[in-house]
């Protein structure tokens, strides 16, 4: 032991000093730990000291990164528009079967294993991108879904040569949804559909019920929601559409600024979603306006024509086809006699959203993701367990 370990562990008492001079250095036994150096990764003295006196702290290296911001779209406030593949892996080209001229556009994620295929149809003048963000958060909750949400004519990408006066009668739109449905299938090469839930908003609402009571989709169809749309408020606010239209913008100097207009105006009320969905609402055209060259892809004045036939006969055929129902509103004031009588009669699921404005899925994206999922747990044929068949038990000796 040496002299200065003896002077440590020498007792201060003097009539125990003899006593602790007589032990030997092999009796003591005692290990004092050797103090490890601290190595400064900072070449300040007092940034070092603060790191090690905090405990638990860690002291990154230049490589590690780890106050970097993190990797995908900026939340902040930005205008900047956010891009399709953030949200789908894929985009579709799809040539119709029974017009030459006809190519479907739609955006894909593929469902996982056996599980369900959301079948996105939006509202008149949108796109497919306005399922974007709720697409999202649906698979969030669902990691096993797939989102197909579809461009339907006159509108985001699907092309036809007669596009200046595009076929949207109903029966049409309707038609074409299943024939990007089969298409979808072929090129993906799925052996057979996956359960599919329909989801339509506005316009997109009264598409997937039609497609839904001609029973064309079979025991493929679990159910359908529909978005912000019943027949006798669709019909009264049809008066006032052109009135509406002619408040519009009729063209936009950058697409920033359309993004702005719908913010501002509270058209979206979420900045996300408008990053999202509005660029494909819009295609430059310099010879429209120099100064607001982004103009609407879609002509809706155009449109009228084909207003009301879209909505008549709406509320019986939505209480009529078979499947899961469920009517997302952002009032009771939308409900009409037929519909409130059907929920009455518990025909079908309703939820009202009244922090919302028409377009629900976009305004608040996480609570209708949260419904569209807790709607395929309910209507999930998967999680039955069907009882025994009475031919089997008798088979096997029991009574029944």
């Amino acid at each position: 032991m040496s002299d200065l370990q003896r002077s440590v562990f020498k007792p201060q008492h003097p009539a125990l000093s003899e006593i602790f001079e007589d032990v030997g250095e092999s009796s003591l036994n005692v290990h004092i730990p050797d103090v490890p150096e601290i190595q400064d990764d900072d070449s300040s003295s007092a940034s070092s000291a603060s790191s090690v006196s905090s405990t638990g702290t860690v002291v990154p290296t230049p490589t590690q990164n780890l106050f970097a911001r993190p990797q995908g779209f900026s939340r902040g406030r930005t205008l900047q528009p956010i891009p399709w593949t953030t949200y789908f892996e894929r985009e579709l080209y799809l040539p119709s079967k029974v017009e030459s001229d006809v190519v479907y556009h739609a955006y894909l994620t593929s469902p996982v294993d056996k599980g369900p295929l959301f079948v996105m149809h939006h509202g008149a003048g949108s796109s497919g991108l306005s399922f974007s963000v709720v697409g999202y958060e649906l698979r969030k909750r669902l990691p096993n879904a797939g989102i197909l949400a579809i461009d339907c004519r006159g509108h985001g990408s699907t092309t036809c040569r007669s596009d200046s006066e595009p076929d949207l009668r109903l029966e049409t739109l309707s038609s074409d949804l299943l024939s990007i449905i089969e298409a979808t299938q072929s090129q993906m090469q799925w052996e057979t559909l996956p359960p599919i839930i329909l989801v339509g908003h506005s316009l997109g609402g009264a598409v997937i019920t039609d497609l839904a009571s001609t029973g064309k989709l079979g025991n493929s169809l679990l159910g359908y929601v529909v978005l912000d749309v019943v027949e006798g408020s669709a019909m009264d606010a049809l008066h006032s559409m052109q009135t509406y239209l002619s408040t519009r913008p009729t063209g936009f100097a950058s697409v920033e600024s359309g993004i702005d207009w719908h913010i501002r105006t509270r058209t979206v009320r979420s900045s996300v979603s408008a990053r999202s969905s509005v660029p494909a609402l819009l295609i430059k055209d310099e010879s429209h306006n120099e100064t607001r060259p982004w103009r609407w892809r879609t002509n809706l004045a155009a449109t009228q024509p084909f207003w009301e036939g879209w909505f008549v006969g709406l509320s019986k055929k939505f209480l009529n086809a078979r499947g899961g129902k469920l009517l997302l509103l952002a009032g009771t004031d939308r409900l009409d006699t037929e519909l409130t009588i059907g929920q009455m009669q518990g025909k079908y699921a309703l939820q009202v959203f009244p922090e919302a404005g028409h377009f629900i899925h976009e305004d608040i994206p996480e609570q209708t993701a949260i419904s569209l999922a807790d709607f395929h747990r309910r209507n999930d044929r998967s999680a039955l367990v069907l009882p025994p068949k009475v031919a089997d038990l008798l088979k096997q000796g029991k009574k029944v």
